[in-house]
């Protein structure tokens, strides 16, 4: 093995956005911050967490909601009358 090319590990702190903190080995020199860690993460929780990211579930779920409520009030009756003037 050759000497002095094998980067220098340091004890760094990582902490996420739910607030846990641990500390972790790597060759970053500066600490670490994470948005998702095995504390908080669905996988490991068993628990399932939407994680908003500037308002994107909320802005899918404006627009989602908008469509399917337009479209099931006037789409329905459409239909039902077309059908039951058909047979």
């Amino acid at each position: 093995m050759k000497q002095e090319i094998h980067p220098e590990y340091q004890d760094i702190n990582v902490q996420c956005a739910c607030g846990e903190t641990f500390t972790t080995r790597s060759t970053r020199k500066t600490d670490l911050q994470v948005e998702i860690c095995s504390a908080c993460h669905p996988f490991f929780t068993g628990k399932q967490k939407l994680v908003d990211t500037a308002g994107r579930v909320d802005r899918f779920n404006k627009r989602y909601a908008k469509k399917t409520g337009a479209a099931t009030t006037t789409e329905p009756a459409a239909t039902t009358e077309a059908a039951a003037t058909t047979r």
